[in-house]
């Protein structure tokens, strides 16, 4: 006769409720690990608080007034010049959302089973976490695992700090109770750009000042292209190859010097010049947790730490500062050190999205890696202006970009410019982690008229005919 054997629930400690955090948490769960999250701001951390989920609000108030200004162009006869911002408005309703988000993540991981401890985490030996809680009591976690997700903090020069009133960083915009009359965007990269174009379409002069040649480095140089043609329409005043040198106070606004000489003066100013890691006096080093120089957490492909059961997820390992990404990561090492079977992170099907008007969606291969002869690829790419509910839309900017690999066919990457392309990279997604064909994503119907018909016909300029 056998015994049956207990195996106890595994415990894993989770610092930090962010995405990274709370997918990890779920997931672990689910799957029967006894698990504690710590968080010492609030669950949902940044991306739900005061970064994605407030901003992409904010967004969405700026692209609903940019509708109602296009209007006229539709047949509607009315004064759309008259529709005013109430920013103090957006901002209560962005900060309750951002509320109620929080809450309803709370909940799940609660009804989940997950214990929650607000507080600040120390870890003082490799499995044992030390939380000061927000009644300044002490409580020792100790586990069979951890994880670490605790993000990253909005970057500050010396000579520029925020003060939240007229300077400010992402995390404080939403304390303004009136429409900036001038604001100046320090910063060309995605949260810049994205901010740039908000408060442009809801009303602000905007002075967007780019250290670089041109917007959102890094990026697809066509969709960036797009962009800097709709910043000169709408009257964003891009002003290029020059650094902030610093940022000042004047008697009613800011005054922002320029490394290329002169100066830029506006009511208000915000800084969007990256962010460091939430690593500090975590006490990683001292039971070695590997870093880099910028204090990123050291991963590998599963997520796992240079320390065996520790790993990490999100903005504070230096990868892709997407919340999808971090949340992927979470999810990846729970399951990794929970012993099921992983498919380990690869960049190279990430998608993402610039929240800009019109958006920029991009996933797989870029035209970079084309450029440097990493990928041999086959492209095309149709104007969204060409579309008949483009058309039917008054959508004029964007365009459909495919990547097929040259001999085999299968779809390795591409770029959607155009409103909503958040929503149509979908199947562009699932085409580069399915590693489906070009003739796959042609021969799949599309609703006509829409605008996903673009990327189906894209597909179809790219087939190859069989030669018999």
């Amino acid at each position: 006769m056998s015994t049956l054997e207990i195996v106890p629930r595994p415990s894993i400690t989770i610092v930090g409720g962010g995405p990274g955090g709370y997918e990890a948490a779920l997931v672990a769960s689910k799957f029967g690990a006894d698990v504690t999250l710590v968080e010492r701001n609030g669950i949902g951390g940044s991306a739900v608080l005061t970064d994605v989920v407030p901003s992409k609000t904010l967004i969405a108030a700026a692209d609903s007034r940019r509708r109602v200004m296009g209007a006229p162009g539709l047949g509607l006869d009315f004064d759309a010049k008259s529709v005013r911002s109430d920013l103090e408005g957006i901002n209560q309703r962005l900060l309750r959302l951002a509320s109620e988000q929080s809450e309803d993540i709370r909940r799940r991981l609660q009804a989940n089973g997950v214990r929650i401890v607000v507080g600040e985490a120390k870890f003082v030996e490799r499995n044992v976490v030390e939380v000061v809680t927000m009644d300044g009591k002490t409580e020792t976690i100790t586990s069979d695992a951890a994880l670490i997700a605790t993000g990253a903090t909005p970057r500050e020069l010396d000579s520029a700090k925020p003060d939240g009133e007229r300077i400010f960083n992402w995390k404080q915009l939403y304390s303004i109770d009136e429409l900036p009359e001038h604001l100046v965007v320090v910063g060309s990269g995605v949260t810049g750009a994205e901010f740039a174009s908000a408060y442009q379409l809801l009303g602000s002069n905007v002075t967007l000042v780019s250290s670089r040649e041109t917007l959102l480095p890094g990026e697809d140089p066509d969709a960036a292209q797009v962009l800097e043609d709709v910043f000169s329409e709408t009257g964003v005043n891009v002003i290029s190859r020059t650094r902030a040198e610093s940022v000042t106070r004047t008697r009613d606004g800011v005054r922002v010097e320029l490394s290329a000489g002169g100066y830029v003066e506006g009511t208000h100013c915000l800084l969007a010049v990256g962010g460091i890691p939430n690593t500090a006096d975590l006490g990683l080093e001292d039971i070695g947790v590997e870093m880099t120089p910028s204090g990123h957490i050291k991963i590998d492909a599963v997520s796992r730490t240079s320390v065996s059961s520790i790993y990490a997820a999100g903005d504070c390992t230096g990868r892709l500062a997407l919340a999808s990404v971090a949340a992927m990561q979470g999810r990846i090492a729970v399951n990794h050190l929970l012993g099921d079977i992983v498919k380990p992170f690869s960049s190279n099907q990430v998608a993402s999205n610039i929240f800009t008007s019109p958006e920029i969606a991009t996933v797989g291969v870029t035209a970079e890696m084309v450029a440097t002869g990493e990928y041999q690829v086959d492209q095309h790419v149709i104007p969204m202006a060409s579309n008949p509910r483009a058309k039917m839309m008054n959508v004029e900017d964007g365009f459909v970009k495919i990547f097929s690999r040259r001999g085999s066919g299968h779809v390795v990457g591409g770029v959607i410019v155009a409103p909503r392309a958040s929503d149509l990279i979908y199947p562009l997604s699932l085409a580069v982690s399915q590693k489906l064909h070009v003739d796959d994503l042609a021969e799949t119907f599309t609703i006509y008229p829409s605008l996903s018909g673009t990327v189906a016909e894209v597909a179809r300029q790219l087939h190859r005919r069989e030669e018999f």
